[in-house]
């Protein structure tokens, strides 16, 4: 089975050698490449195509956000799992709104990165539970009206109520079994579902649509 590909992004080289360290204990992984700053990490991600780009968010020179809407726009196969210290709520969802497939808070233990990981190069995504109460709490403290998208381009509710009832667990941070456990539906009945709002909302990811849904204010009372 071919390796899964990771290139390390983080300011702090002491950082980058324990990430080192738990990802030498994962024999399916690979690690090819590594960078301290924002510019070098584009550079490394052009050359190596990794699966998977492992990033701090705050990065000197280009910071991790705008090496995200790069690759997004130039290398959207490859999969962005953003590092953090900080809970900051504008950070978050303009990660989110940009196509991250994760956003992770440090002090993680390494068996939960490892499984991230490998839960993003699948194709999932990922928000920690530190950051998905960040998320209910900015849903439970705004208006509707307050709940301002940064999306230049601007869309009309048009998504059904269970459509919104499986975006509110995404943003709750559930996976599609447990979402299916939920509303008492089938595991394929919930990918279609996040298929079509994918489709609507012309969004690459469950959790970039459930931010903008959230951003919308569509996600209230449901």
């Amino acid at each position: 089975m071919d390796k899964v590909k990771i290139l390390i992004a983080d300011a702090h080289y002491m950082f980058i050698r324990g990430i080192e360290s738990i990802l030498s204990d994962d024999e399916t992984m690979e690690i090819v490449g590594k960078a301290q700053n924002g510019h070098d990490a584009y550079e490394l991600v052009q050359q190596y195509k990794p699966d998977v780009l492992l990033m701090d968010v705050n990065l000197p020179n280009i910071d991790g956000l705008e090496v995200l809407r790069k690759i997004s726009e130039n290398m959207p196969e490859v999969k962005v799992l953003l590092l953090t210290i900080d809970e900051i709520e504008d950070q978050l969802f303009e990660a989110l709104r940009l196509g991250a497939k994760g956003y992770l808070l440090k002090n993680l233990l390494p068996n939960e990165l490892l499984t991230f990981i490998h839960m993003v190069y699948r194709g999932e995504s990922i928000i920690t539970g530190p950051i998905v109460r960040k998320i209910v709490e900015f849903i439970t403290s705004h208006q509707p009206s307050e709940l301002k998208s940064v999306r230049t381009l601007k869309k009309t509710d048009i998504l059904t109520k269970r459509e919104k009832e499986i975006l509110m667990h995404v943003i709750k941070g559930y996976t599609n079994r447990e979402i299916a456990a939920s509303l008492y539906i089938s595991e394929n009945t919930v990918k279609n579902h996040l298929r079509n709002i994918m489709e609507k909302l012309q969004m690459n990811n469950r959790v970039q649509a459930a931010t903008f849904a959230l951003q919308e204010g569509w996600l209230q009372n449901i």
